[in-house]
């Protein structure tokens, strides 16, 4: 009788239990339950950026001038082209409803109490407005990203000789699987590509924005850890194995990050406050990693 094949780590449902998350210590319980629902930490990073006001007052100095010039332009361009992108998704989105499962009154078939032209065609331009105001405040909100988890990390009050060397936690870790769409999605190039590309998608009504913020997952979720690996200086191949071990973990943390993200024009916001999530789960991964250590050096002692 053939066996059936062994879980893979991180596996959505495994039997197993994760390495090193069973009968922990009492000063990582805390952390240990927090890091069972990676999802959580992208609303702590909201909660945080909304009534902390040493992340957010500095944010948005950073960003207010252009945000104003942004929005200036963008309700012009809203205002002006309206109508024409009306048309366009009509008769692109609207007549190809084999493709895109639009109808003037239905998603994939099922009626809605709304008017989906009007709908798709205000997502269809926010999110053009999103992007004339990212431009504007590009500089600053790359800052003000930066600032977020650096000073959430200080928050916690880790310094520079809290990351240690990554420790692999897994006894037999899986083979580095081949470069996906999350690996490419995960570069500043990527991230754009991804998001213009999936524009068209996002037009379909609630469905179009969770199938995008799906695709966009792995690959935010990766950006948003890229401080991380770097801290603890991993390698491309650690990371890739690192990930891998935890994908549904990457998976949920970035498909809500994601999907924050593309709200239009608050987007931008919570693209600030998924960097302060991203850091405070960064923090509890690094105090597993430590223990990993801790345990793997005591039974490296008793070898001896």
């Amino acid at each position: 009788m053939s066996q059936a094949p062994a879980s893979v780590p991180g596996e959505l449902g495994a039997d197993a239990p994760r390495p090193y998350t069973q009968n922990v210590p009492d000063n990582l319980r805390r952390a240990n339950a927090r890091l069972q629902f990676p999802p959580s930490y992208v609303v702590v990073g909201v909660y945080r950026l909304a009534t902390d006001k040493s992340l957010s007052v500095p944010a948005w100095k950073k960003c207010q001038h252009g945000v104003v010039r942004g929005i200036g332009i963008g309700l012009v361009w809203a205002v002006t082209t309206f109508r024409l992108q009306r048309v366009f998704v009509e008769t692109f989105l609207m007549h190809s409803s084999r493709v895109t499962g639009l109808s003037s009154e239905t998603i994939l078939g099922f009626r809605v109490p709304f008017d989906l032209p009007t709908y798709a065609t205000l997502f269809f331009v926010s999110s053009q407005v999103s992007v004339l105001v990212s431009y504007f405040i590009s500089h600053g909100l790359r800052v003000a990203r930066q600032r977020a988890y650096a000073q959430t990390i200080e928050s916690r009050g880790k310094g520079v000789d809290f990351w240690q060397p990554y420790v692999e936690e897994w006894d037999v870790p899986p083979a580095p699987p081949p470069r996906g769409l999350g690996h490419y999605a995960s570069g500043a190039f990527g991230r754009m590509a991804f998001r213009l590309a999936l524009i068209p998608v996002e037009t379909v009504p609630l469905v179009g924005i969770m199938i995008s913020a799906w695709l966009r997952a792995l690959g935010t979720a990766r950006y948003l850890h890229k401080e991380y690996f770097k801290a603890k200086g991993m390698t491309t191949e650690q990371i890739t194995v690192f990930i891998e071990e935890r994908k549904w973990d990457y998976r949920a943390f970035g498909f809500a990050a994601a999907l924050l993200e593309r709200v239009p024009l608050l987007g931008l916001v919570f693209s600030v406050s998924n960097q302060i999530g991203a850091a405070m789960w960064a923090v509890d991964l690094e105090k597993r990693q430590h223990y990993v250590a801790e345990v793997k050096a005591g039974e490296s002692a008793k070898e001896k």
